[in-house]
C-alpha cells in the first residue's frame, strides 16, 4: 500500500472522527446532550467578536510555546520544562517592569525592555535544562519537570514574599502595573494586543523558515534523526541541542512576558496557564509541521475558551475541552502509527 496523500488524509480524518466519537460517548455517559455541548463550545468561542478576541488572547502564548517546541522536537528533544520557561519569562518581565516604572522612562521603551527581559528569562531557564541534558546526562523530561517545580516555587515566593502587595499577600498576584505600561490593546475593554499577535505570527513564520528553508534546520533534522551519524558527519550535535533549547526558551519567555504585559498586567501564581503542555499537544497533533501550527493552535485555544460555557449553560465541567484535546492527539497519533504500519506492510509485498 503506497503512502499517498489520500492515505494520510484518510487516517488523519479517521483519528479525528474517533476522537469526536469517544468524547460523545463520554457526554452520553454523563447524561449530557452532545450536540448542545458542542454548540455551546462553538458559541463560546465564535459567538461574538468579544469572545473571539478572548480566543486570540489565548492563541498568542499557545502559538509562541508551540513555535519553540517545534525546534526542540525537530532536534529530538522533549522540552517538558517549557512551563517553567514561560514562568521565568514572566518573572523577568515583571522584574524589568518593576525596576523601570516610575523613573520617567518612555513607557513604550519600558514595555519593549520588559518583553526582551522575558525572552532572556526563558532562554536562561531553558539553557539550564539543556545543560543538565548535554553535560549532566539528565534526561530532558525529568530535568524539565524538576525545573518546572522550581520555577513555580520561585514564582510563589516572589508573589508572597519580596513582591507581595503592601500589607497583604494575595493570590491575585503582585501590584498591577501602571496603565501606561500595559501593552496597547484594540479597545479599552479588550485584552487583545495587535503587537502580541504580530510577535506570535512573526515567531511561527521564523520557525517555519528555519526548519524548512535553512541549513540550520537541515542540521537540526539530522541531529534529531541520528545524533551519532550527524556527529560523524561533522555536525556539532551538542551545540545544536543547546541552540534549540535557547530558541525555544526565548519563545516561551516571550509568551510569559506577554501574559504579564498584555493580559494580566501583573505576575500571578498560574501565569503559565498550562500553555506549555498544551503547546506540546499541538506540536504532536501537527506532526511537527510548522505550517499547520497556527490553525491547530487556534482550534485548541477556541476549545479552551468555548468550554467556559459548559458549566454556565449545561452545568458540565469545563474539563471536557481537555478530554477532546487529549483524545484528538491520542487518536491522530494512533492513526499515524497505523498508516506507517500499513505503508511498510504494503512496501514489503
Amino acid at each position: 500500500m503506497r503512502d499517498s496523500r489520500g492515505m494520510r488524509a484518510f487516517f488523519q480524518v479517521g483519528g479525528i472522527v474517533f476522537a469526536l466519537a469517544l468524547t460523545t460517548v463520554v457526554l452520553v455517559a454523563s447524561k449530557a446532550p452532545p450536540f448542545a455541548a458542542y454548540l455551546n463550545i462553538a458559541l463560546g468561542a465564535f459567538g461574538s467578536w468579544e469572545v473571539f478576541s478572548n480566543v486570540l488572547v489565548s492563541w498568542v502564548p499557545l502559538l509562541l510555546a508551540t513555535s519553540g517546541l517545534l525546534l526542540t522536537f525537530t532536534v529530538g528533544l522533549w522540552n517538558i520544562g517549557i512551563e517553567g520557561q514561560i514562568t521565568f519569562g514572566a518573572i523577568f518581565a515583571t522584574w524589568a517592569m518593576r525596576s523601570l516604572q516610575g523613573g520617567g522612562t518612555d513607557p513604550a521603551f519600558v514595555i519593549m525592555l520588559s518583553i526582551l527581559a522575558g525572552a532572556l528569562g526563558g532562554i536562561l531557564w531553558a539553557m539550564l535544562a539543556g545543560a543538565l541534558k548535554t553535560f549532566g546526562g539528565v534526561n530532558e523530561i525529568f530535568g524539565g519537570l524538576g525545573l518546572n517545580f522550581v520555577a513555580t516555587a520561585v514564582n510563589l515566593w516572589l508573589i508572597f514574599g519580596p513582591w507581595k502587595r503592601p500589607g497583604i499577600a494575595s493570590m491575585s498576584g503582585t501590584v498591577p502595573f501602571d496603565k501606561a505600561l500595559w501593552l496597547p490593546t484594540l479597545t479599552a475593554q479588550s485584552r487583545l494586543s495587535p503587537s502580541s499577535i504580530a510577535i506570535a505570527v512573526a515567531g511561527i513564520v521564523l520557525v517555519y523558515v528555519l526548519i524548512s528553508g535553512t541549513h540550520f534546520g537541515l542540521r537540526l533534522k539530522a541531529v534529531g534523526r541520528n545524533p551519532r551519524a550527524a556527529y560523524l558527519l561533522g555536525i556539532p550535535t551538542w551545540q545544536y541541542m543547546m541552540t534549540s533549547f535557547a530558541i525555544c526558551g526565548a519563545f516561551a519567555g516571550l509568551a510569559g512576558a506577554i501574559q504579564v504585559t498584555a493580559v494580566y498586567h501583573r505576575l500571578i501564581p498560574s501565569i503559565s496557564s498550562g500553555y506549555g503542555y498544551l503547546g506540546m499537544m499541538v506540536a504532536m497533533l501537527v506532526n511537527y509541521r510548522a505550517a499547520l501550527a497556527a490553525p491547530v493552535a487556534l482550534f485548541f485555544a477556541a476549545l479552551n475558551v468555548g468550554s467556559i460555557q459548559l458549566p454556565i449553560v449545561l452545568k458540565l465541567d469545563s474539563s471536557l475541552a481537555g478530554v477532546l484535546q487529549g483524545t484528538l492527539v491520542l487518536f491522530v497519533l494512533l492513526a499515524q502509527g497505523a498508516r506507517e504500519f500499513f505503508a511498510r506492510k504494503g512496501g514489503k509485498r
